[in-house]
């Protein structure tokens, strides 16, 4: 069992702490908002520190799971920020979904402090969270990712190193790519069938057995097809996230004209009162 830090009590690192502490992990937990950290300790144990640097200090591992870049520079190179606290040997696990350069950055930063770092971005949204079945992507060395492995396994039914540090937040940038997609073509495929006059839900059973199924269809296509859109991961989550993929696309000249074409959809949601919706709601444009 190892001494560990959880740092961001969001929607995703609620429940990824408890599966921590539920595994017998000794566990210490930061939030900005110090009632969500007192909240956590009231259920599930553990101990809660008033900076991230307290709740880093003489932790094995330290995790974040936070909003963005600058949340993860706030908690980690700010003022009281958990590197302050680090111990040498020690190692930092970002699952924040951000930038690759951040977490290079915060990289060259944790080697120059004598400590490990793990940029690990998850998919699987809330209820991978809350089940303990997240898929991890990670970046870093693999000696580093080796000790850090079993670990994170509390909360992971898939977990891998993919590279070097910024590979995580790479594959997450090629995860929401395909998401993307896929959300449009469903949300056009369920438009295209209501405007034709099938059946929604027997035409959604019978090709989701073919070819054109998926992870979306599955769990979204008949809460699409409802107009139902409180099932987690944010549309204003999204933009972030492809405002990234889209960035790091004129870094390194990838043709993304779908997820560009896509992300200006969302935008398009988030006008209609959307930005709280998950992110299936692109059917919503579509129907308005």
């Amino acid at each position: 069992m190892a001494k560990v830090a959880f740092l961001g009590l969001g929607v995703m690192g609620y429940p990824m702490a408890g599966h921590l502490k539920a595994k017998g992990h000794d566990v210490i937990v930061y939030n900005r908002n110090a009632a969500k950290a007192q909240a956590w300790v009231a259920q599930h144990g553990g101990r809660s520190a008033p900076t991230p640097a307290e709740a880093a200090r003489g932790q094995e591992i330290v995790f974040a799971c936070v909003g963005n870049d600058d949340d993860l520079r706030s908690v980690t190179t700010g003022e009281a920020g958990a590197f302050a606290g680090m111990a040498m040997g020690a190692v930092f696990v970002d699952h924040t979904t951000a930038s690759a350069g951040v977490a290079r950055e915060l990289d060259a930063a944790a080697k120059a402090g004598g400590f490990g770092f793990i940029d690990a971005p998850v998919s699987g949204g809330q209820a991978g969270a809350e089940n303990g079945v997240l898929t991890v992507m990670c970046g870093g060395a693999p000696e580093t990712y080796a000790r850090v492995e079993p670990v994170i396994g509390a909360f992971a039914r898939m977990c891998k190193l993919m590279g070097p540090a910024g590979s995580g937040q790479l594959t997450k940038m090629v995860n929401q790519i395909c998401i993307a997609g896929l959300v449009q073509g469903l949300s056009e495929g369920i438009h295209f069938a209501k405007r034709a006059g099938l059946d929604v839900e027997s035409m959604l059973e019978v090709i989701s057995k073919g070819a054109a199924g998926s992870w979306q269809m599955e769990n979204r296509g008949k809460t699409m097809n409802a107009g139902k859109f409180d099932f987690g991961f944010a549309v204003d989550w999204m933009r972030k996230d492809l405002d990234i993929v889209l960035e790091e696309a004129r870094r390194n000249g990838a043709q993304l004209p779908v997820t560009a074409l896509v992300d200006q959809f969302y935008a398009e949601v988030q006008k209609m009162g959307g930005r709280r919706w998950d992110t299936s709601s692109l059917i919503a444009r579509l129907e308005d």
